[in-house]
């Protein structure tokens, strides 16, 4: 369809746009690119191009995210390695959890995704920038997905994401849920990312990590993925974080019951 692999169109063979210049017709709007056989002595319309865009097995497509650096040699041998961990864990019945923090919310009367029924030409009004409200900041939230239990667990942070914070957050988790579903675990599974604030190189998620278990007095074990693998995380694909404005986070005056879950 395109005779040159960039190239402005400048006109039409046997059904075809032929592509001379600097820009190619597939990129280009349909309009422009109507415009530009315009002027070139070829009067054609947005509709007849894209029609013969259409005919030539063109379509509308957004980019798709596949490309990927280089991988490490020993890629699969740290999924093997974290996958036959888990399952030892799971089959003596300790626990194991995948941990990550979740989109991070603006705490006030700020737009939001997705549609409500609200009565009819009375849409809820909300704030036409999306600056951070230096009071109430952003809403963190930091979720734990027990793999056994099939459970989730969210915490929600008003400061930064911090080793201190996700440890916290797993410190809770257990507090509340862990020790009394494994009262005799001696061990404890934790799968994260590489990055982030429980990356594998971030030192002071390590220190927390030894005070959580100097605290329960538990063997914590953790299980990272290859960088650029987050997508592989359990809780990625099992557990999202509810809607924040269920919780309130949306509205300035229920956010410290939010917070408080």
């Amino acid at each position: 369809m395109v005779e040159a692999g960039t190239g402005s169109v400048g006109g039409r063979r046997d059904g075809q746009l032929v592509a001379i210049g600097s820009a190619s017709p597939t990129s280009a709007p349909t309009c422009t690119t109507a415009c530009t056989l315009t002027e070139g002595g070829h009067p054609a319309s947005h509709t007849l191009v894209a029609g013969l865009l259409r005919e030539q097995g063109y379509s509308l497509q957004a980019t798709r995210k596949t490309l990927e650096g280089a991988q490490h040699p020993d890629r699969d041998a740290q999924f093997r390695y974290s996958n036959d961990t888990a399952r030892g864990h799971l089959d003596q019945g300790l626990p194991v959890v995948s941990v990550d923090t979740k989109k991070k919310e603006l705490v006030g009367h700020f737009a939001n995704k997705g549609r409500e029924w609200q009565p009819t030409g009375a849409p809820v009004e909300v704030n036409v920038h999306d600056f951070p409200d230096p009071q109430l900041g952003k809403a963190i939230p930091y979720g734990v997905y027990d793999l056994g239990a099939n459970s989730g667990w969210v915490n929600v942070g008003t400061d930064h994401d911090t080793a201190a914070f996700a440890v916290a957050t797993l410190r809770r988790w257990w507090e509340r849920v862990g020790q009394v579903a494994y009262p005799a675990a001696g061990r404890l599974l934790v799968t994260a990312d590489a990055g982030g604030s429980n990356g594998y190189r971030l030192r002071l998620w390590k220190v927390e990590l030894a005070r959580l278990a100097a605290e329960t007095g538990r063997a914590v074990t953790v299980c990272h993925f290859p960088p650029g693998t987050s997508k592989w995380n359990r809780i990625e694909v099992r557990h999202e974080a509810p809607p924040l404005d269920r919780l309130g986070v949306k509205d300035p005056c229920r956010w410290s019951v939010a917070a408080g879950r």
